[in-house]
């Protein structure tokens, strides 16, 4: 195969089995399509039919050896032939992989958050990791944002060799929901009260009832009742998911559902929260969401940095295939779906849907131009719903509840329940579930109160924007926010006091989406890296000139950037100025 351009470098045994191990956990054995100059289309799908591999071939070899080796390069290179080169071009994208040289021995890395509200934290607990020789690397958002305190530091996430990857002092024993107790909560009605790797707790909590009352509805009957009730995608974008779900299911072929489990926006970990302590209630809303689209096949796409997320899902796929919820004949029934969980390795940009198709593929995450829009050519260029894990949850009480009632919960424009995730300067950080409606004041008290004084809000993470005092009686809703020109995004809320270095935080954001950036469009590979350079240069003295030329990036960037990431990538900052909190 004179086109794959081989080294002399070998895998190692070890490497080759931790490869095949992984491959053969999805069906793709160790075999070499052969490839000639009578090359013919027939032969490229059958070849990108594997490339789907990649990824958990590259964390399989990652774990094994502590970096993605020439040899073991070379030998996935052989197995599903793809050439080294690309190869090496996939693995350089991700925070996750190490492509350029060997770790010493069984070396663990910890990967520290450097992000807000971790930011303050971070130089502290670097330095002291540092002196203990533990080799550091400086991360963005690791989804953890409730757990940096005072008391806890930053977030940190230990990624190892040979042994599972972790998140310390993560203990069920210790963690506890802020909302276990009340009354009327739909979202997370179970976390923190049942067992969340027992299907039998679940069941025994209600769970698969939803998916009963959707097959006694029928498909076209279920993308009613979710039309019905005005749900719309709580992952930033707020589409509609009747109008999603009925694209696809009008389409013809093979379908699919994917989760988009890339939870990477800084300030942003309900998702997490709701994989980790109901797992079930996702697998079932998936599965009710391939019966109504007519998708037979699953897919979560979950950030690397999940490690107990990834596991609690794995056991609850397993769990319900046992109990014949997935797989072939659900529940007694002709409807068939199956499920595959594949995990991210550290790319903000993988969060942006068609990103997370090509990574879900085996190729850089990079985003594709719209249109053509997934509901026709989505994953492997066919018909694809892709939610994000609340949007999903938001399905079980709409089938159980009747669409009409579910959408006269919140407001007019803005129906159901949401999920808030508030950290920062609050007394206690976490992930709260409110009915839409109550204003930024009642949220914040909601956690506890702000500690010290209140100088400022950021809404939607760093995507998001910057709310001052005036936006406290604000009501936190899809049309209230974009009425005052700023957004919920993925529900962040992130306090900041009256101590806050500001100049930091923006320059952190700025440097953010220069690195985050996946460098495929002119317009955000350099407006990101200017923004970045004009805010270190300026930072703790005045902008004076240097206003108009932020201006101008991000009316360049918004203008011309392929993706959502250059479309927002100067928000944040310039509602900073707007404020004064910095400039």
């Amino acid at each position: 195969m004179p086109d794959l351009h081989l080294t002399q470098d070998r895998a190692s045994s070890a490497e080759m089995a931790a490869v095949d191990a992984a491959l053969a956990t999805l069906g793709v054995t160790p075999a070499v399509v052969e490839e000639t100059e009578r090359l013919v289309r027939g032969g490229i799908h059958r070849k990108n039919e594997r490339r789907h591999a990649l990824l958990p071939a590259l964390h399989a070899l990652q774990t094994e050896s502590g970096w993605i080796s020439k040899g073991g390069t070379n030998y996935i290179a052989e197995t599903l032939n793809v050439p080294p080169a690309e190869i090496y071009g996939v693995a350089s994208f991700y925070e996750m992989f190490r492509v350029d040289t060997a770790p010493d021995h069984d070396e663990n890395v910890a990967h520290v958050c450097v992000d807000s509200p971790c930011l303050e934290f971070a130089e502290a607990k670097i330095a002291e990791l540092e002196a203990d020789g533990t080799p550091i690397h400086r991360s963005p958002c690791l989804g953890q944002c409730e757990r940096a305190t005072p008391d806890h530091g930053p977030a940190l996430f230990i990624q190892g060799r040979k042994a599972a990857n972790s998140v310390p002092s993560d203990s069920s024993d210790l963690w506890d929901l802020p909302q276990k107790h009340e009354y009327g909560l739909k979202l997370l009605k179970n976390v923190g009260r049942i067992d969340p790797t027992s299907l039998d707790a679940y069941v025994g909590a209600g769970g698969y009832k939803a998916l009963a009352k959707a097959f006694a509805l029928g498909p076209d009957k279920v993308i009613e009742e979710v039309s019905a009730a005005g749900l719309m995608g709580r992952g930033g974008a707020a589409f509609p998911t009747g109008v999603k779900w009925r694209g696809v299911a009008a389409e013809s072929g093979t379908k699919h559902i994917v989760v988009n489990a890339d939870e990477s926006e800084p300030g942003t970990f309900k998702d997490r929260t709701i994989m980790e302590h109901d797992p079930f209630s996702l697998i079932e809303a998936m599965t009710i969401a391939g019966f109504a689209t007519g998708a037979q096949k699953g897919w979560i796409y979950i950030r690397g940095e999940y490690p107990l997320a990834t596991e609690r899902l794995q056991i609850a796929i397993d769990s319900a295939r046992v109990a014949g919820f997935v797989g072939d004949g659900i529940a007694r029934s002709s409807f068939n779906f199956d499920i595959e969980i594949r995990r991210g390795a550290g790319a903000y940009i993988c969060g942006e849907e068609t990103a997370l198709f090509n990574s879900l593929e085996g190729f850089r995450g990079e985003p594709r131009q719209k249109p053509p829009f997934p509901t026709t050519n989505g994953l492997f260029d066919q018909p694809t719903a892709i939610n994000n894990p609340e949007t999903l949850l938001n399905v079980l009480p709409i089938m159980l509840e009747g669409g009409e009632v579910y959408g006269n919960l919140g407001t007019e424009g803005s129906s159901g329940h949401k999920l808030f995730c508030l950290s920062g300067h609050i007394a206690a950080p976490g992930t709260y579930e409110v009915e839409f409606g109550p204003t930024l004041r009642d949220v914040l008290e909601l956690g506890g109160g702000v500690q010290g004084t209140l100088k400022a809000v950021l809404l939607g993470g760093a995507a998001g924007s910057f709310v001052g005092l005036d936006a406290l009686d604000m009501p936190l809703t899809m049309e209230a926010t974009r009425a005052a020109g700023a957004s919920l995004g993925s529900g962040v809320v992130m306090a900041f006091n009256d101590t806050t270095d500001f100049d930091a935080v923006c320059v952190r954001i700025a440097e953010f989406f220069r690195n985050e950036s996946c460098g495929q469009c002119v317009p955000c590979r350099i407006g990101a890296v200017r923004q970045h350079e004009v805010l270190v240069r300026t930072s703790g003295s005045k902008l004076n000139g240097e206003l108009k030329l932020l201006q101008d990036i991000d009316l360049a960037m918004k203008d011309a950037s392929i993706c959502g990431l250059g479309h927002t990538a100067s928000t944040a900052v310039l509602s900073a100025i707007d404020l004064g909190l910095i400039g």
